[in-house]
């Protein structure tokens, strides 16, 4: 079995501010903002949507087939692949494009002042979902909009069940258009703000939206999450991080547990604790693709905090 993740591959660069922007920023002049941040800690670090979830997937032991379109200056990234074994098959290269990037400054509160800039991904719909290939599963995740509706479309077509997370880029979209995902896909994940901007864009609530898919997933960040099937919620607990270092790129950890459980047919309390843990292990390290785990570990740690196996 292998699944095959539509979304977007980008470079983070990741800035840290070692003071508060408040102090900083006057509020009266905010209609004329000239400011510049002293930033003596920077890094530089692989990411995109489906190469965090394609990660993520990977250390569970799955075949994980990212689809994205990449710029010229991906080779470091490929070489990044290339030490962690996940495929590159399905990624396209356009030679007159970067790949995407996004900048990324935070400050002693957390804040963050965000630059993104798609790059190659405005294209992502020059690849296809291949029919030839014995996907078993697929996600539409974060991407260029022509290439979200594209390949939803042609999941749809292939009789492939996929799963839509919109997240980031669902401010792309208009009600109707979210309508439409949501009556291809057979799983709908968003996170509690994305489900709260999803109920507005639509006019649809969680139960209303679960009654169109096979489950409807809603990530609570340290509450846990809430899946949504069968005609009942089924509550998750959250699972315990060994530290709280870094949030970015839980949400995608979370994503490829979600994956994992799918792809083995295991019930939604079993898939809900594994993708937790997935984005506990995350957040404990800096970075989207720097923790390292094996499934053996992952069963470890799974039955410390949940008691039980998988």
């Amino acid at each position: 079995m292998s699944a095959l993740i539509c979304g977007s591959m980008a470079y983070d660069t990741i800035m840290v501010f070692p003071d508060k922007f408040q102090n900083h920023i006057l509020p009266d002049k905010v209609h004329m903002l000239n400011v510049s941040f002293f930033v003596p800690e920077l890094r530089r670090e692989f990411g995109g949507c489906a190469g965090n979830i394609a990660y993520n997937l990977h250390l569970l032991g799955e075949t994980a087939l990212p689809m994205a379109t990449v710029g010229k200056d991906f080779g470091a990234y490929a070489d990044w692949m290339v030490k962690t074994g996940v495929s590159q098959n399905y990624l396209k290269t356009l030679d007159g494009e970067f790949t995407g990037q996004a900048y990324i400054t935070s400050d002693q509160d957390d804040n963050q002042i965000t630059a993104f800039h798609p790059g190659a991904m405005g294209q992502s719909e020059l690849n296809k979902v291949p029919t030839d290939a014995g996907i078993s599963i697929g996600i539409v995740s974060p991407d260029g909009k022509a290439g979200m509706i594209e390949h939803a479309e042609q999941f749809l077509a292939a009789d492939i069940p996929f799963i839509f997370d919109p997240g980031q880029g669902m401010p792309m979209f208009d009600g109707d258009e979210l309508k439409a995902f949501i009556k291809q896909a057979t799983w709908v994940t968003v996170n509690d703000y994305e489900a709260a901007m999803l109920e507005e864009k639509t006019g649809l609530s969680p139960e209303e939206i679960a009654v169109q898919v096979a489950a409807l997933i809603i990530t609570k960040g340290s509450e846990g999450s809430l899946i949504y099937a069968a005609g009942k919620c089924i509550e998750i607990p959250p699972a315990k991080a060994t530290a709280l270092v870094d949030p970015t790129g839980c949400g995608d950890a979370y994503r490829g547990g979600l994956l994992y459980g799918l792809m083995n047919g295991l019930d939604w309390e079993v898939t809900g604790r594994i993708a937790g843990l997935m984005g506990a292990i995350k957040i404990s390290h800096a970075g989207t693709q720097n923790h390292v785990v094996t499934l053996a570990d992952v069963k470890v740690q799974y039955s410390e905090q949940f008691g039980g196996s998988f």
